[in-house]
């Protein structure tokens, strides 16, 4: 039987799209493939998943191997799949710090998922320049971020969604250190509920990461902040300190109410998602006067 290295260098040697003929391999081809420049073969490698770039390529011959133990390969990691499909903190966090070591002062983007302080303090020490870092669900805390975020300066795009243990600290500490930062997701999970003066129900205000980030990054373009339990006044401090932002999506943000100011400077942007867009998802415009209708027969 036909070993995984040699279908994988078949797979290379073809440009991915098929087998190489027996008289090539005969003449020379992999010899052609495995003295090929390091910097070529990361450019090829970047159509393998990182998961199986870093277990299979390694085994296919001594020139591969040193390419993907290298840096070269490592300036753009996405492994947020493998982590979905592993969903084990411990053993992601090992593997983002073996494969941030690789990269040595090189890595641009890391796309992972559930990594834990370790995992980010590495990345951190390794992301002079690095530009793009999602890492939803993620386990850091505040604390981890005040220490390592120092070196984040060149960081554009940050994507901490449902990372539950950074709070407004940790948040305000990261516009103070990445002022490059055009780009930020924090969504969140729905809020709890309690109780109003007249039986309805409504999410705790809570305004201070609002607050942060009107605070520290003025220069943001894109924000994603759903189900942010912010209300008009959080709202109004980001659309007047953040005069370059273009678009905004605050879907499930029940506090907000959009009232005076507040609804006109959204409608200004380029991209605007209100609270309630969902509720337009669930029931669309076309439909309004046949739901009408339906609700008068059942009156009736």
């Amino acid at each position: 039987m036909e070993g995984r290295g040699h279908k994988m260098q078949r797979s290379a040697a073809a440009g991915g799209g098929g087998e190489v003929s027996p008289r090539a391999a005969e003449g020379g081809e992999w010899r052609y493939w495995e003295g090929l420049n390091h910097e070529v073969l990361a450019l090829i490698f970047t159509r393998i998943p990182a998961d199986e770039l870093a277990r299979t390529v390694p085994l296919v011959c001594r020139g591969w191997r040193e390419a993907v133990v290298g840096p070269y390969c490592w300036s753009d990691i996405d492994i947020e799949e493998w982590c979905r499909r592993v969903d084990r903190p411990d053993v992601i966090d090992f593997a983002v710090r073996k494969l941030v070591r690789r990269s040595r002062n090189t890595l641009r983007r890391l796309c992972a998922y559930r990594i834990g302080n370790w995992g980010f303090s590495l990345t951190a020490y390794f992301g002079n320049h690095l530009r793009v870092l999602q890492i939803p669900m993620s386990e850091i805390n505040d604390l981890t971020i005040q220490k390592s975020s120092g070196t984040l300066t060149a960081l554009a795009v940050l994507d901490i969604s449902y990372c539950k243990n950074i709070t407004s600290k940790g948040i305000l500490t990261l516009g103070k250190n990445c002022r490059s930062l055009v780009n930020l997701r924090r969504n969140m999970t729905p809020p709890e509920y309690e109780s109003t003066q007249d039986n309805g129900v409504a999410a705790k205000i809570n305004e201070d990461e609002a607050l942060a980030i009107a605070n520290t990054m003025e220069g943001i373009e894109q924000l994603e902040l759903a189900f942010g339990r912010f209300s008009d006044h959080g709202l109004d401090a980001i659309l007047s300190n953040c005069r370059a932002l273009s678009s905004l999506d605050i879907n499930g943000c029940w506090n907000v109410k959009l009232d005076g100011d507040v609804g006109m400077k959204c409608d200004a942007l380029k991209f605007f998602k209100d609270p309630f867009y969902d509720s337009y998802e669930l029931y669309p415009s076309s439909c309004d006067d046949d739901c009408d209708d339906d609700f008068d027969e059942e009156a009736d």
